[in-house]
């Protein structure tokens, strides 16, 4: 993955698979990785398991501040994802 500056905004997101497990990453192209994720061109651990839906995205100031809201969501239980997904709420690490 390419560096870029650090006024690039990047998107922290949450795709649903057809299983409903919930997958989480970061992209500083939403759209673009969401269509690699569909084609099968993205993460392995969506391969084969759509269709795929995006439920839930935000954006952050830098890759940094995304990977560190990355991290703080895949650490949260199921039931927890959920509630943020449902609640379509801005995620805020503490």
């Amino acid at each position: 993955m390419e560096e870029l500056s650090t006024d690039t905004p990047w998107s922290v997101y949450l795709i649903r698979t057809a299983k409903s497990t919930l997958y989480c990453g970061i992209t500083n192209d939403l759209q673009r990785r969401l269509k690699q994720h569909q084609q099968g061109k993205g993460a392995k651990a969506l391969r084969g398991k759509g269709p795929l839906e995006l439920v839930w995205s935000q954006t952050e100031c830098s890759k940094s501040d995304a990977l560190k809201t990355e991290i703080a969501i895949k650490k949260l239980n199921k039931k927890q994802k959920e509630c943020l997904v449902e609640q379509a709420t801005r995620f805020e690490r503490k």
